[in-house]
């Protein structure tokens, strides 16, 4: 049992090593919290707060949703009602649970077994299909939550950063590393910004089905990895100017698909336009030229390097990664919404509620090809 212990602590310190995480000449006992009384390092132990904090973030989403938003959704003429289910016929419920797409060949002789014109297998495989998608209620409370959580966390995050020097100067994330004393108030944005990633994590199997979902996925564990690794070296200030970039433009992000599930098209237009210009200036602008472009080329001229300043680079090169790539499915629907003269589907991360083509029915041209007919 010792030997195992004495393993056990060897890899943990190993992974913990200071020479890894901590600038030269930095050990774990001067940035603890009772290191110093002039600074309030920040607390490794607090980032198990979160955890209990995601719970009450999922109950305050449920309570929300449930007596705030679907009244309103409601209110505004959105259907609640879920799609008609397909009769049961055990042969085709065996065929589907097998594959959910079939060939024609497939379908003549199912028909044929049946007793059943191919119109009728066609016609039950698409209400089969679509039984299981969620309504327009659930996708619009879904995105009202979001809307008011990133309103929120933008506005919080600027109130709280206003007074704070590495807003306005950049370079200030680094005068004094590591020993720069976490006030109250980024104490919270910090703790409640991870609880809601926490949140996402779990909520995000359950809610409706993106078709970038395990990007998305990898979004939020980078995000809660960058958060956790930037809490317990002190590189918080940092994170606060991610998360504020961030919060941005997924405001109008969620207000857009509000609009659109509301059948306010127009005004989903406009909320599209601001938000595809306000994502660029941002994710694409703000972030790798301001705060990359800062930990790559400016930090090293500040504080000496160490292992742990390639981690955090690589983190946020994954989040710019996956910017350029939800940049290019804004563009593209943007483009194909001008042509269409509409904005066609979901935004950045659609859900799969796409017309039941028999060839492609994910097809975003045929789509906009079928709507111009």
């Amino acid at each position: 049992m010792a030997a195992i212990y004495q393993c056990y602590r060897k890899i943990v310190d190993t992974i913990w090593s200071p020479n890894v995480w901590l600038p030269p000449n930095t050990t774990w006992a001067d940035i603890a919290p009772e290191s110093s009384q002039e600074v309030q390092h920040a607390d490794y132990r607090h980032l198990f707060y979160p955890l209990p904090m995601a719970l009450v973030v999922l109950l305050i989403r449920y309570l929300f949703e449930k007596y705030w938003f679907a009244p309103v959704g409601i209110s505004l003429g959105i259907k609640s009602s879920r799609p008609k289910k397909a009769p049961p016929i055990p042969l085709l419920e065996s065929t589907y649970a097998k594959s959910k797409k079939w060939k024609h060949k497939q379908v003549q002789s199912l028909a044929k077994q049946l007793d059943m014109s191919e119109r009728q297998v066609e016609r039950w495989l698409r209400l089969r299909k679509g039984q299981n998608k969620p309504s327009t209620l659930t996708k619009f409370c879904e995105n009202a939550w979001r809307c008011t959580y990133y309103t929120f966390s933008f506005i919080y995050g600027i109130t709280v950063l206003w007074d704070k020097p590495w807003l306005w100067d950049i370079n200030e994330c680094w005068n004094g590393f590591p020993h720069q004393s976490v006030t109250t108030d980024i104490w919270w944005y910090y703790m409640f910004s991870m609880a809601f990633y926490w949140s996402l994590c779990v909520s995000q199997f359950f809610d409706v089905k993106r078709k970038d979902f395990w990007q998305m996925f990898i979004h939020h564990i980078a995000t809660i990895l960058l958060m956790c690794f930037s809490w317990i070296v002190n590189v918080f200030r940092v994170g606060t100017l991610v998360l504020v970039v961030h919060d941005s433009a997924d405001i109008f992000l969620e207000a857009a698909k509000m609009t659109k599930y509301s059948g306010y098209q127009k005004i989903c237009d406009v909320i599209f336009a601001i938000f595809t210009v306000l994502w660029i200036v941002t994710r694409l602008g703000f972030f790798p030229f301001w705060i990359i472009r800062n930990t790559s080329i400016e930090a090293p001229k500040i504080v000496p390097l160490f292992p742990a300043y390639y981690i955090f680079n690589g983190l946020l090169c994954v989040l710019l990664v996956l910017h350029i790539f939800w940049t290019y499915l804004i563009l593209k629907i943007a483009y194909n919404s001008l042509n269409a003269g509409l904005m066609e589907g979901d935004i950045r991360s659609s859900s799969d509620d796409f017309s039941e083509d028999s060839n492609n029915s994910n097809s975003l041209a045929n789509r906009i090809h079928e709507k111009k007919q």
